[in-house]
C-alpha cells in the first residue's frame, strides 16, 4: 500500500532518516544501559539527543551496526568531552553538510534536533564553575541554574559512553 502523501520525498517514495534513526536508536541504548537517568525525563531525553547528533555528526559513523569498534567510541568520547568545544563542532560540522548540499531527512532531523537542544532550557546543578582539574570535585546540586538542554546532555552522554566502554 503507497502512501497518500509523498511530498517532500525524492523518487516517490517516503523520505526516511534512517541515519539519524539509527544515530537516535544508539543514544537511547547507551543511555539505557547506563541507567544515568530514569527514560522519559527530559534530562534523559536532553542527553539521548545530544549524545545521537554526536554519533550522527561523527566522520564514518556506522551506528546502524549495532557493534562499535573502540576507535569509534573513543571519538564519541572525544567529542563528548568536557574541555572539548562541543557547540562549535556541532555548527561546523552542520554547516559543512549543508554546504555539501546534503539537505536530506538525515541533516534536517539533525538541524531541527540542534535547534531544539540549544532553546530547550532545563534547570539543574551549574556545572559550569567546573574546571578540568576540578572535575572530582562535588556538585553542589542546591545551586541550579537554566542551562541549555545540550549542557545538561553532553556530560550524560559522555559518562553514559564510559560506562559502555567500562561494561563492553
Amino acid at each position: 500500500m503507497l502512501p497518500d502523501s509523498t511530498n517532500g520525498t525524492s523518487g516517490g517514495g517516503l523520505a526516511v532518516p534512517m541515519a539519524w534513526l539509527c544515530a537516535e536508536f544508539t543514544a537511547d541504548d547507551l543511555l539505557r544501559t547506563g541507567c544515568l537517568v530514569a527514560p522519559g525525563t527530559l534530562e534523559f531525553r536532553a542527553g539521548r539527543q545530544t549524545l545521537a547528533l554526536t554519533i550522527h555528526l561523527c566522520a564514518d559513523a556506522d551506528a546502524s551496526s549495532g557493534s562499535w569498534s573502540a576507535g569509534l567510541i573513543d571519538e564519541w568520547l572525544s567529542r563528548t568531552a568536557y574541555d572539548h568545544p562541543w557547540p562549535r563542532w556541532v555548527r561546523e560540522r552542520l554547516a559543512a553538510r549543508s554546504h555539501a548540499g546534503d539537505e536530506g531527512p538525515d541533516l534536517a532531523m539533525a538541524k531541527e534536533t540542534w535547534r531544539m537542544l540549544e532553546a530547550t532550557r532545563i534547570r539543574a546543578a551549574d556545572l559550569g564553575g567546573l574546571t578540568s582539574a576540578g572535575a572530582f570535585a562535588p556538585v553542589d546540586e542546591s545551586e541550579q541554574v537554566w542551562l541549555p538542554a545540550w549542557k545538561l546532555g553532553l556530560p550524560l552522554g559522555h559518562l553514559a559512553l564510559h560506562l559502555y566502554g567500562a561494561g563492553g
